[in-house]
């Protein structure tokens, strides 16, 4: 009896800590491991606690502490800290490889189920990793897990971080992440590398090496009630104790032929009578592109068309970018065009320089030109 009374006394005592702490994030993942663990000896306690703990008012309304607290502003300058969208806008659907899909239907499953993780002694992924080159779809990818868990996200504007002062470039940090732990929110760091340098980068003075032990320090006492999503375009800056302190990392490759048909079918329809026929095609030529370069080409030709009173077949055809494709390549993209009937004969050889005999000889040994 008296070890039982001298564990609760300890739990309690914990208990009080974290309350007066204000971060009732704590406060819920504590008592749903006391739960957990008196659930064999004291079972309507425990039961009691995880009905506690799942009506909390706190989890009901993610917006509720934004209400109530100040945006964090840099010292110097007044900006605000950090860019709030309540419920991001997604231009497009996110495509992604079936690994990363996967990745993150799980990480939006997990916060889902929470309870069911809880009750397993279990919490969810708290820290997460995007790497990959610029424009592959890492910022998409928190505003998509945003709007799936119907939850705020938190953009950090690391640009505002850095202080002009260097010694509150820190305390900017701080603000920011104190402030992200006392809501339910995604929290996205942006260009991580832009703090969270290599400590053994000779280049960089003493304040920027000491960010690194900031954000460790923050990462380690991240709580699990929030997502905190950074995300890099230099992962090979990164200090490597940053990386041991995310518990998911996902890297996003350029984009597949598969990836980008899929990506071009999204944003071409309703937009040109031939949207599957573009798709199609552009996809072999702007191989090798990001989501956003090729967003960025198609948006230079909707432009285009606009200002020239021309239909957007037209402008789509003069970003075909023909000097990078191999002789297989091009002769796979002049039977497009003609089989789809989106160029003559005559005019995919002008373009592509593929002999009309070689492309009609192709088009009926595959079925696709029909009379």
């Amino acid at each position: 009896m008296d070890d039982k009374n001298d564990t609760m006394k300890e739990h309690f005592s914990h208990l009080a800590r974290l309350a007066l702490t204000g971060r009732n994030q704590d406060v819920h993942t504590f008592l749903y491991r006391i739960a957990k663990k008196i659930k064999s000896t004291e079972p309507k306690l425990s039961q009691d606690l995880f009905n506690l703990v799942r009506e909390a008012p706190t989890r009901s309304t993610p917006l509720r502490r934004h209400t109530e607290t100040a945006i964090p502003v840099d010292t110097d300058s007044r900006f605000q800290l950090l860019r709030i969208e309540t419920r991001p806008e997604l231009p497009h659907d996110p495509v992604y490889p079936e690994a990363i899909r996967t990745t993150m239907n799980r990480l939006v499953e997990e916060r889902k189920r929470v309870t069911n993780l809880f009750e397993a002694g279990l919490e969810p992924t708290r820290t997460v990793l995007f790497t990959g080159p610029p424009g592959v779809g890492k910022t998409l990818a928190a505003r998509w897990i945003s709007r799936q868990l119907d939850k705020p996200l938190l953009i950090l504007d690391l640009s505002a971080v850095m202080s002009s002062y260097l010694g509150r470039t820190g305390s900017n940090l701080r603000q920011v992440l104190d402030y992200a732990k006392t809501m339910d929110c995604i929290l996205l760091l942006d260009e991580l590398d832009a703090i969270a340098k290599r400590r053994d980068d000779t280049g960089e003075i003493g304040e920027l090496k000491r960010l690194v032990t900031v954000l460790l320090q923050q990462l380690d006492d991240w709580p699990s009630t929030s997502l905190l999503i950074a995300a890099t375009n230099h992962s090979t800056l990164l200090d490597p104790a940053v990386w041991r302190r995310f518990e998911q990392n996902i890297d996003f490759p350029l984009p597949t032929r598969d990836a980008i048909n899929a990506f071009l079918a999204s944003t071409l329809e309703g937009k040109t009578s031939k949207t599957s026929e573009w798709s199609n095609i552009l996809s072999i030529s702007l191989a090798g592109k990001s989501f956003s370069e090729i967003e960025k080409d198609i948006n230079a030709a909707r432009r285009a068309a606009a200002i020239n009173g021309e239909l957007l077949d037209n402008q789509l055809s003069d970003i075909l970018n023909i000097s990078n494709l191999s002789k297989d390549e091009r002769i796979r993209l002049a039977v497009n065009l003609v089989g789809s009937k989106v160029l003559s004969q005559r005019q995919a050889h002008e373009l592509t320089g593929v002999a009309r005999e070689t492309i009609r000889k192709r088009l009926s040994s595959t079925n696709l030109f029909k009379n």
